[in-house]
């Protein structure tokens, strides 16, 4: 069975940083993009970031552009988010996603309805 786990969230002040992991049981990551979405409270799912199969292609939210970063390393089978200069409206429950995808191709879905395997999703909340 294919899994997600998210793992790394946690309280933060604002202006520091944290590192989201996403891992994959039952399956390689190779093949799928993998996005990064989060919801904050009484709000839509919204996307954040994504990655393509092969890494190749990137995207960010214009919310968090400049400030994270998304990457995968395939031997760890993990995919990470890592967010820096965070503010309090990053606050919400961060989830990861996949969907399969060839590696031939340079693109990465945005949309909450076009990802099939869904993580259980990581706390970050923003504070002083």
């Amino acid at each position: 069975q294919l899994q997600l786990v998210e793992s790394g969230g946690g309280l933060v002040q604002p202006g520091g940083s944290l590192r989201l992991s996403c891992a994959a049981s039952g399956f390689t990551l190779d093949y799928y993009a993998i996005g990064w979405f989060r919801q904050a409270p009484g709000k839509e799912r919204e996307g954040a970031s994504c990655i393509s199969s092969s890494g190749g292609w990137t995207n960010y939210a214009d919310s968090v552009k400049g400030r994270f970063t998304i990457s995968r390393d395939s031997a760890k089978k993990t995919v990470y988010l890592q967010m820096n200069g965070l503010k309090p409206e990053d606050t919400g429950i961060y989830f990861c996603a996949a969907i399969s995808m060839d590696l031939r191709t340079e693109y990465c879905p945005h949309r909450v309805t076009e990802y099939r395997y869904w993580g259980q999703g990581t706390q970050v909340t923003v504070s002083s």
